[in-house]
């Protein structure tokens, strides 16, 4: 007989109900319990950065997070913004700047980028790279994933200045 608690939490808009085992991570409970895949899981020791959620508006780890400390939660998995179709801005300067190789470390950039835009000037590329610094890739050197960037911060700069 295993013990499980009852969360409740709002995943990409979206309400949920579940009963989870204790000692699940976020991350398997994302990925295994409502099939949300995009979220990867790399190294499982929060280093890599490819398991990255926004929990309550702030980017985290899912691999270091337990299931239960989701409850009552809102979260936002590289689900949430956008389809291949309806392409999330982020995603679209991604995809213009060939900013991703074999895609495994894309998601938590995405998430990543996602939260560093509405909290950070990023006023260079060193401050992008810094802001970065907890996502690796290992297949680019990252010198496409900053234009992205870049490009975002001077469109977003160019919105808030007009």
């Amino acid at each position: 007989m295993s013990y499980k608690l009852k969360i409740a939490l709002n995943v990409n808009s979206e309400s949920f109900e579940a009963d989870v085992e204790p000692r699940m991570l976020a991350s398997d409970f994302l990925r295994d319990e409502l099939g949300l895949t995009g979220t990867h899981v790399g190294c499982e020791h929060g280093a890599c950065g490819t398991c990255t959620i926004i929990l309550n508006g702030v980017s985290v780890r899912s691999c270091l997070l337990l299931a239960v400390q989701l409850d009552e939660a809102n979260i936002e998995t590289v689900e949430g913004l956008g389809t291949t179709r309806e392409m999330h801005r982020i995603q679209h300067a991604f995809r213009e700047h060939h900013a991703l190789q074999c895609g495994f470390c894309t998601p938590g950039f995405l998430i990543t980028v996602r939260e560093i835009l509405d909290t950070l000037p990023l006023r260079n590329d060193k401050e992008i790279r810094e802001a970065l610094s907890g996502n690796i890739c290992r297949c680019t050197g990252y010198d496409h994933i900053v234009k992205a960037v870049r490009t975002l911060v001077n469109e977003r700069d160019k919105r808030l200045n007009s």
